[in-house]
């Protein structure tokens, strides 16, 4: 996985985060740093966000570059 977000580090990519019943939050921003077992990620406002490669492969979150067309 990390090799696949590798390719999306510095763009701006929009992030859909599911939390359950149909509620989401969608942030938007870019990928900072590459970790081991997360990723950061940095919102337009300047808030840091770090999430995890499972939460990707689970579809706990959505990355994609439009809001409209998912990624992963």
């Amino acid at each position: 996985m990390q090799k696949k977000l590798q390719s999306y580090l510095g763009k701006n990519i929009h992030i859909q985060y599911n939390l359950g019943r149909n509620k989401y939050e969608t942030y938007t921003g870019k990928i900072t740093k590459l970790f081991p077992n997360i990723f950061l990620f940095e919102e337009e406002k300047g808030t840091i966000k770090s999430f995890s490669y499972s939460d990707v492969v689970t579809k706990t979150i959505r990355i994609s570059m439009d809001k409209d067309n998912c990624i992963l």
